[in-house]
């Protein structure tokens, strides 16, 4: 029996999944979480063998939750299942420690026996996930933007100003600046709405999100 934690900010996203993987004979789900924080406090208690984890959730999201969990004594196997495919989250997660990366329009029968190779220890990948690492693989090596960089870019695309960023991230409206200055220089444009265009082109900004 393969002990499942299911963890997703949406309580009919968690319903669904725990009653479509309820119906499976070897699978059984022990627990659900609405963020990163109950997570990390029900699976010492739990012990799940696998944990479903959404990436964007309020509190902790799930690539910093993966990575914690991964540094376990005893550590479940992770597996991301997500509406979000941009290259900076889907490396997020695998950088974390998360087993596989799985979208959620994923059919049951292909999610099902992607959590049982999960629970082996095997390397799960939906298709286009795997397509995107493949080609990020292939591309020129670049200057990176950091996670914070993204972050920065996600907000500015909201169109939220350098002041209410910086009161989004708990950070200095100068530091926001700083951050805005390092991202247009890596991606070689001179304001903000090129920046913005030129890291949704990249893979890094989901603006239909």
């Amino acid at each position: 029996m393969i002990r499942l934690l299911v963890v997703d900010d949406h309580p009919v996203v968690r319903a669904g999944m725990v009653a479509v993987l309820g119906e499976e004979a070897d699978l059984e789900v022990v627990g659900e979480a609405a963020n990163g924080a109950e997570a990390l406090a029900l699976v010492p208690r739990l012990g799940p063998d696998v944990v479903l984890m959404d990436l964007r959730m309020p509190v902790l999201d799930g690539a910093d939750t993966t990575a914690r969990l991964r540094a376990l004594p005893d550590p479940p196997q992770v597996l991301v299942l997500t509406t979000y495919d941009t290259d900076a989250d889907i490396v997020r997660a695998v950088e974390a420690g998360a087993r596989g990366y799985l979208l959620k329009d994923t059919p049951t029968a292909v999610l099902t026996d992607a959590i049982r190779r999960a629970a082996r220890g095997e390397t799960v990948l939906a298709p286009p996930v795997a397509a995107r690492l493949a080609d990020r693989l292939r591309a020129p090596v670049g200057p990176e933007l950091t996670g914070r960089e993204v972050e920065v870019l996600r907000l500015v695309a909201r169109g939220l100003s350098n002041a209410q960023v910086g009161r989004e991230l708990f950070i200095g409206e100068a530091t926001v600046k700083t951050h805005l200055l390092r991202a247009f220089a890596k991606l070689g444009v001179s304001d903000r709405t090129a920046a913005v265009t030129a890291a949704h082109r990249r893979g890094l900004l989901d603006l239909d999100a």
